[in-house]
């Protein structure tokens, strides 16, 4: 059964609130994605994507950096 599966009796979509979340979900997913930093548009220069390369790079760094000092800090006290 699929959220966008109609109804045997009246037709309409058997997701009703669900589906309407799903979709909006979807909407505010696609939305992040475009409006990110790094993001690679086609009309970026081949500098400005060089450059959003190495942000995304340094970006991936910090954060696994900062998830391995949580980590260490979680596991201290054990």
């Amino acid at each position: 059964m699929n959220l966008t599966d109609p109804c045997e009796h009246c037709g309409q979509p058997l997701g009703g609130k669900d589906l309407k979340n799903q979709e909006r979900r979807e909407q505010e997913q696609l939305k992040n994605t475009e409006n990110w930093l790094f993001t690679i548009k086609k009309t970026d220069s081949s500098l400005l994507v060089f450059l959003k390369k190495i942000g995304n790079s340094f970006y991936t760094i910090f954060m696994a950096i900062l998830s391995f000092l949580l980590w260490l800090i979680a596991v201290m006290p054990g």
